[in-house]
């Protein structure tokens, strides 16, 4: 069939170019998941998941939020997922790109402005696709090209509410939003401010509220908080008014057309929630292995950036691909990114540092990568 070479000649197309993408198993040890606390095996999460099944949470919810997927278990979390937070409310999604992906499509109308980060994750690119408002990119991390955007638009005569659409923690560089900059542009443009937290929940801010936790709790802010990264289950959680949860639980299609997530999964986020208030040590050992890896792994010209994730940016995408191949036969699970995950020329390594990590192994990764590299 004529479609089936389209389908073929595309992908020899991405392998010609060594950026075709495939499915490997885990092999070595981790330095590429984004299970920052190693809450993913956390016998406390099994234990809160077997209790569970025992007091009869189902597995499956059997359909969506508004029919008969609505669970107590999914009720309980938003509720005191609000109050960890300090937001009004908040709603539960199965996952963080659904999330997102509803929050653009659904939150802004026709006439308002998203002006958002140039490396803004692709689920806020899908949602802006299917949104009625326009959108705009700003350059990364400057929070001058935010105001100046608003600023054309409205001499342009645009009338809507400007939305700014920022992470607070990029996952492929590892540098932080400048939030309270963005905040400022945010109240003098009476904008409002969407704040993806994925790679920022449960590492930073007090108890792992995040890097946006001072501005939990105004009228003009929303966050997402995901469940899969530092939190070790999956879904998302989005913060903020409760009229925004009452509006996405009405108008937001990913969420009303969607099966609702297992009870079961809602149990277990409750339990990391607890976690991450219960167990400061968890952090306090990350950032011990963040300072040790940012050592070792200078002579590599891994550059640092404050937080748990390191990118070794190589440029050429098969000078990428070879080098991680190299460290992985080391023994490390590092993994190669191109584009179009990151621009053109910016193929890295992402280093990402949990505590499956020993401070031995943070040596040994630096040996591997240095090796592959000469």
């Amino acid at each position: 069939m004529l479609v089936l070479k389209a389908l073929g000649d595309d992908l020899a197309q991405l392998a010609a170019q060594d950026r075709l993408r495939t499915l490997v198993p885990r092999r070595g040890v981790d330095v590429s998941s984004n299970d920052y606390l190693a809450l993913a095996s956390s016998p406390r999460l099994a234990r809160a998941v077997a209790q569970a099944v025992e007091r009869g949470v189902p597995v499956g919810s059997g359909g969506s939020r508004l029919l008969r997927g609505n669970h107590e278990e999914h009720e309980a979390l938003e509720a005191e997922a609000a109050v960890f937070f300090g937001s009004d409310a908040a709603l539960f999604f199965s996952s963080g790109y659904t999330g997102n992906a509803t929050l653009f499509a659904t939150l802004p109308q026709r006439g308002d402005l998203i002006v958002h980060d140039a490396l803004i994750h692709a689920s806020a690119h899908e949602g802006m696709r299917l949104s009625r408002a326009d959108a705009v990119s700003a350059t990364h991390n400057d929070p001058e090209a935010f105001e100046t955007a608003i600023a054309a638009w409205r001499r342009a005569g645009g009338t809507g509410r400007p939305w700014i659409a920022v992470e607070s923690l990029y996952s492929m560089d590892g540098d932080r939003a400048p939030i309270e900059a963005l905040a400022a542009v945010a109240e003098r443009h009476d904008a409002m401010l969407l704040i993806d937290e994925a790679h920022a929940t449960g590492v930073f801010g007090e108890q792992g509220r995040g890097l946006a936790a001072a501005l939990h709790g105004r009228e003009n802010v929303i966050t997402l908080h995901t469940c899969g990264k530092a939190m070790g289950c999956e879904g998302a959680l989005v913060c903020g008014p409760k009229v925004v949860r009452d509006f996405l639980v009405n108008r937001g299609r990913g969420f009303v057309f969607s099966t609702a997530p297992s009870p079961l999964m809602a149990s277990a986020v409750r339990e990391s929630l607890r976690i991450l208030a219960d167990e400061p040590e968890r952090r306090a050992a990350l950032w011990a292995l963040v300072g040790a890896a940012e050592k070792a792994l200078a002579r590599c010209s891994v550059a640092p950036t404050g937080s748990q994730i390191l990118p070794l940016i190589l440029g050429d995408d098969a000078r990428t691909m070879r080098i991680a191949a190299a460290v992985q036969t080391a023994g490390f699970d590092v993994r190669g990114i191109r584009p179009p995950t990151v621009p053109p020329g910016t193929s890295r390594l992402r280093i990402s540092l949990t505590l499956n990590l020993t401070m031995a192994d943070v040596d040994a990764l630096a040996d591997a990568i240095a090796g592959a590299i000469e």
